[in-house]
C-alpha cells in the first residue's frame, strides 16, 4: 500500500490527527493541517508546544487522515521526523497551509512566535475503504 492508493485523502485539506510519544511514554494526539510533496509530509506548529517538545525527543509519530464524505474511509500513516525547519521556511510553510486550508494568510502569528516545519517520512502506511 502507498500514499497513492490514497492520493485523494492527501491532496484535498483535510485535517490529520498527528500522534505524538509524551514523556512518559503515553500518546498525544492533535488534529492539524498538513500537506504532502509526494515523498514527505510536512506539518507546522510553534516552538515550545507538546507536539513539537515530543518529536524532538522522539521522532516516531503516526498520523490518520479520515475522509470527510465517508468516515470509515481512512489512511494511518507510521514514520518518522527526519527534519526539523525553523525560520522563514517555516513561516512560509504555514502561511502555504493556511492559504491551503482557509485561502487567506495564516493571521494568528504573535511576533515572538517561532514556527517549526516537520518533515515526516512515511514508513509504514495502512488504510481502510
Amino acid at each position: 500500500m502507498s500514499p497513492e492508493d490514497y492520493a485523494d485523502l492527501f491532496e484535498r485539506p483535510l485535517l490529520a490527527t498527528l500522534a505524538t510519544i509524551m514523556p512518559d511514554g503515553s500518546p498525544q494526539a492533535t488534529p492539524l493541517w498538513f500537506d504532502y510533496d509526494g515523498r514527505y509530509i510536512r506539518i507546522n506548529s510553534a516552538r515550545g508546544r507538546a507536539k513539537d517538545r515530543n518529536m524532538r525527543r522522539e521522532s516516531r509519530v503516526a498520523l490518520v487522515i479520515v475522509d470527510d464524505g465517508n468516515p470509515y474511509r481512512y489512511v494511518q500513516i507510521r514514520g518518522r521526523v527526519v527534519q526539523i525547519i525553523e525560520g522563514d521556511v517555516a513561516r512560509e510553510h504555514i502561511n502555504q497551509l493556511s492559504r491551503r486550508y482557509t485561502g487567506q494568510d495564516w493571521k494568528l502569528m504573535r511576533p515572538d512566535e517561532v514556527r517549526v516545519m516537520y518533515i515526516i517520512e512515511p514508513e509504514h502506511i495502512s488504510g481502510l475503504g
